[in-house]
């Protein structure tokens, strides 16, 4: 399994042997191994020549689907059909959010449900395949090697699983991305956040497993019509999904219909995701200017969709596929871990642990010392340190990105750094405002006052202020952050 988990730009690289042969009469001949098993020939050390090639799917992949330029450097231009398909996603994205949770919500129950129909499907047709023990064996069995993922000393010297990992996690749950704070602001008040947590969380890692089985299955199936190790044919990322993947689906009976079932499947996912990403767009706007877009929801949202359509129109052109890999590189890993490491300093040692328990308590009901006490470890000591850890490693052993055997122009790796700063200057621009807009006549009461929460900060609605979140005698206009708790428009 280990073997599987490799950088998610990873290509697939097909090679063929040759070897520069000596013949009899002195003369020299390129020949392949086919060639040498034939005569009883050992190819000399040094003799060897390796010549890429590919294979039908990739053929297809780089030259009809993406028509891929060499590289970066040339943009080309833009592929339409390609484009024409990104606008189809955008106005299914827009029609599903014109009216807010109430449609996007009813949209989901199909796009998140419907996944797990074609996985099991799938499952069950991958599992009856010659060969699918094979495949299943190097994901979790015989084949497959757990060490990388035990032991300290492990951990330091395999830290690309172990950062590999953090990142999907990241991906898969949407920590850091804004997405659950803005989507969970349409609960109800006293909707028990902690037990849909411990349900998302065991969810997703479910399916995660799930879904391996469903892949490594079929790829089993294939490595045995092949005759080739599961490694050879595994692979990961774009590689897996538009290439090795389709491969395998070609060699099973009725292979149209399982193409379109795994494919539609892969549609409705990004749909999903597509959904949540821009409604935390729309829904922060919205709780920011309340008195100008809250009529204007359908305006907003359609801007928004129009917007992103127009900065996706370079992902679709002939370099596309390069851009995407790059903006995957450069803006997930490090931006994700520093904002999930200032979220939990803010909420842990600026706002303060046992507050932040309280606010939780006072939603879900209290609990006793000892529940809290492995979240307290957590939040204070084990995920800041594992996050710090992780996000040292990325640094110490970055390395430009790749597509394949293409690499990137050096002015590429600059713009990546000036992306990353840019993301993330916002966090301490902000806080210096802050700082300065605080009360105090020196430096320290104004970082003092800045890291305190407003003096009526608590629930929205006064049904629920209770005890320490009663308001101030002289309140004033709640601030924007407090109508996230629970607005009576959601």
């Amino acid at each position: 399994m280990a073997d599987f988990v490799k950088q998610e730009n990873q290509q697939i690289e097909h090679q063929n042997l040759l070897c520069n042969f000596t013949l009899d009469g002195g003369c020299f001949e390129i020949v392949n191994t086919t060639w040498l098993q034939a005569n009883n020939e050992t190819c000399p050390n040094g003799s060897e020549i390796s010549i890429r090639h590919q294979g039908p799917s990739e053929q297809y992949w780089d030259k009809m689907v993406l028509r891929r330029s060499s590289s970066m450097d040339e943009t080309g231009e833009i592929v339409w059909d390609l484009a024409l398909c990104l606008l189809l996603a955008r106005l299914m994205v827009g029609v599903a959010l014109s009216k807010g949770i109430k449609s996007s919500g009813k949209v989901v129950y199909f796009t998140a449900i419907f996944p797990y129909v074609v996985l099991t499907i799938l499952l069950i047709r991958g599992v009856t395949l010659e060969g699918a023990s094979k495949g299943i064996a190097f994901y979790i069995g015989s084949q497959s090697d757990f060490s990388k993922l035990a032991g300290t000393l492990t951990l330091f010297s395999n830290y690309q699983v172990w950062k590999d990992a953090a990142t999907q996690i990241f991906f898969s749950i949407s920590v850091g991305w804004g997405s659950l704070v803005a989507l969970s602001s349409y609960n109800k008040f006293h909707n028990n956040c902690y037990r849909d947590t411990i349900v998302v969380c065991v969810v997703n890692c479910a399916t995660s497993v799930f879904a391996g089985f469903v892949i490594f299955s079929i790829l089993g199936h294939m490595a045995h019509v092949q005759d080739k190790p599961v490694s050879e044919v595994a692979q990961s990322g774009f590689g897996l999904v538009f290439i090795a993947y389709l491969e395998a689906l070609a060699q099973l009976p009725w292979a149209p219909l399982w193409s379109v079932l795994f494919f539609f499947m892969l549609f409705t996912l990004g749909l999903d995701t597509q959904f949540g990403a821009l409604e935390t767009i729309i829904t922060a706007l919205l709780d920011q200017f309340p008195t100008f877009l809250r009529s204007k929801r359908l305006l907003l949202t359609v801007g928004v969709c129009s917007l992103f359509y127009l900065l996706g129109l370079l992902f679709v052109t002939r370099a596309g596929i390069y851009w995407l890999n790059f903006v995957d590189h450069y803006a997930t890993n490090w931006i994700l871990f520093i904002t999930a490491l200032l979220q939990l300093i803010g909420l842990s040692w600026i706002y303060g642990i046992n507050r932040f328990i309280k606010d939780i308590e006072m939603m879900i009901g209290e609990r006793n010392w000892l529940f809290w006490l492995c979240w307290r470890i957590c939040w204070i000591l084990i995920s800041p340190c594992l996050l710090v850890a992780v996000l040292i490693w990325s640094l110490a052993t970055f390395s430009p990105p790749t597509y394949g055997p293409v690499e990137y122009p050096v002015w590429s790796i600059a713009l990546g750094w000036c992306m990353i700063i840019f993301c993330i200057m916002c966090i301490p621009l902000v806080a210096m405002v802050r700082v300065v807009q605080a009360e105090g006549s020196t430096l320290w009461q104004k970082i003092s006052a800045a890291c305190k929460s407003d003096p009526n900060w608590g629930p929205y609605l006064e049904k629920h202020r209770k005890g320490r979140y009663r308001k101030k005698p002289d309140s004033t206009e709640l601030p924007n952050c407090v109508k996230l708790l629970a607005s009576p428009e959601k």
